[in-house]
């Protein structure tokens, strides 16, 4: 008697338990598990292997931690086009997308800042221009996915060191003014020994 009351009263402590542990398995949302698989995919085989749209998944994780950001990454890439299209899109585009909010703007628009300022360090940071490969690259992440056309002038020391990086007009969607007396005023200015300008379209190097 006493071993059937035993087995009852465990029977009962245990089922709720078990009932619970399973809820909880089921509630878990899906995209978790997505998303421990889209880490893991990138740590083994590298950023190559993903689609634009994954790397936009991996961006938003941290500003979007509680919704699945699959279908806002392709939303983001069906808008603008490319992975490099979204992350120099206006914060205020991005936002016009559903799901991205200003914190998921500003984490996109900072891998911008932070690809810009990698290559910039390749160029800028060393003792002297010795990469017209590293230049045009930098200069292409700057101006590329401009909305409106830019003139952009570098200027240069003796060595070929980078003194300064400045946009030097801003025009519209087809046309950019350039003033030659302002951009040797500035050159004076700094001392500099030769210049590199820019335009973003097309592109084009001087010295």
């Amino acid at each position: 008697m006493g071993d059937l009351g035993f087995s009852d009263v465990g029977a009962q402590g245990l089922t709720p338990v078990a009932a619970s542990l399973s809820s909880e398995d089921t509630d878990k949302p899906g995209y978790l598990e997505h998303r421990k698989r889209l880490r893991a995919r990138f740590h083994e085989t590298g950023a190559d292997s993903l689609p634009d749209y994954e790397l936009l998944e991996l961006v938003l994780f941290s500003a979007i931690p509680r919704s699945d950001t699959k279908p806002i990454a392709k939303a983001l890439i069906k808008r603008f086009g490319s992975f490099g299209e979204v992350v120099s899109a206006a914060p205020d585009e991005l936002m016009q997308v559903k799901g991205v909010g200003e914190v998921a703007a500003t984490a996109l628009k900072a891998v911008q800042a932070a690809a810009q300022r990698l290559l910039q360090t390749k160029v800028i940071a060393r003792d002297a221009i010795s990469s017209w490969n590293d230049l045009i690259a930098y200069c292409t992440a700057r101006m590329a996915y401009n909305a409106i056309e830019e003139f952009r002038v570098l200027y240069l020391d003796r060595k070929n060191k980078v003194i300064a990086d400045e946009a030097q007009q801003r025009g519209t969607v087809d046309h950019t003014p350039v003033y030659p007396r302002e951009v040797v005023k500035r050159a004076l200015e700094l001392n500099a020994s030769a210049l590199v300008m820019v335009h973003d379209k097309p592109l084009f190097l001087a010295a």
